[in-house]
């Protein structure tokens, strides 16, 4: 059944954050001047623990694509909302959730993926009649954190055998060669929030995944899958850049992004995990 429909105070709240955003990030994808023409930058308003209804007002203002950091948030909150909606998941992925996340009819793609194991599983369990590939990005540590997930970037103080024997262009190339039902759509990473907070300067976890985008690219022609192919990336043949969040998505977008992810700036501030246990 559809979710209840946000109050008219909070649906007018939604649109006026909705049509700032959406201003911020034309203004700022304007600034960076090798964007590819007529592409515009995908917004993701992620809707971690926000309710339906929240997500169902800002749907009704034009937006489609939708973040999710939790299997199960996505998959109760999926079935009640409209099917052309555009599902990004954005958090960790299990191995053993990736059935649960398969059935998703409208997934649109797999923003976190950083292991052959869950790749794998990920392509066994999405069903054969599915009408397309499920889109997937590998998830990339530019800062290093331990903290934070990802395999390790490429730089460019390393040799073309290096990368070809990396841990992201084996990812890759297993994506390519063993599991038709996914295509390799880019690159995603966290930025650091050291980064985010200093403006001065450009942030170095953007441009090191921009390099890294490029030496992959490189590895995958060497490998055999040039751009031409049209075997991974968007239409125009290039890997997507996901990097961005509330705090830095203009940074992120006059750098090259093609992709940001917005909760805060969208939906307002999260309530504490324990809260949303405590409502549900």
């Amino acid at each position: 059944m559809p979710p209840v429909k946000a109050t008219p105070e909070r649906a007018a709240e939604l649109r006026e954050a909705l049509a700032e955003i959406r201003q911020r990030v034309q203004a700022a994808s304007s600034r960076n001047t090798s964007r590819v023409a007529n592409h515009s930058p995908v917004l993701v308003a992620v809707s971690k623990y926000k309710p339906a209804s929240d997500v169902l007002a800002a749907y009704e203002d034009g937006q489609r694509d939708f973040g999710e950091n939790y299997v199960q948030e996505l998959t109760d909150k999926a079935p009640q909302l409209p099917q052309d909606i555009r599902w990004h998941f954005i958090g960790t992925l299990q191995s053993n959730k990736a059935k649960i996340l398969a059935s998703i009819p409208n997934l649109y793609a797999i923003q976190t993926l950083t292991s052959t194991k869950a790749v794998t599983a990920l392509n066994k369990a999405l069903p054969e009649d599915r009408p397309s590939p499920l889109n997937v990005l590998l998830q990339v540590n530019t800062s290093g954190e331990d903290q934070k997930s990802g395999v390790p970037p490429l730089t460019s103080n390393v040799a073309e055998s290096e990368v070809d024997s990396s841990e992201l262009f084996q990812l890759a190339k297993h994506i390519l060669t063993e599991c038709p039902r996914l295509r390799l759509q880019g690159l995603m990473t966290i930025g650091s929030l050291s980064e985010s907070l200093t403006k001065e300067k450009e942030n170095e976890d953007f441009a090191r995944l921009v390099s890294t985008r490029d030496f992959l690219e490189g590895a995958l022609a060497r490998a055999g899958f040039p751009r031409e192919s049209g075997q991974w990336g968007d239409e125009g043949n290039q890997l997507l850049l996901s990097m961005g969040m509330s705090s830095d998505f203009e940074a992120a977008l006059a750098a090259g992004s093609n992709i940001v992810r917005v909760g805060t700036g969208i939906f307002g501030a999260r309530p504490k995990k324990e809260e949303v246990k405590v409502q549900h």
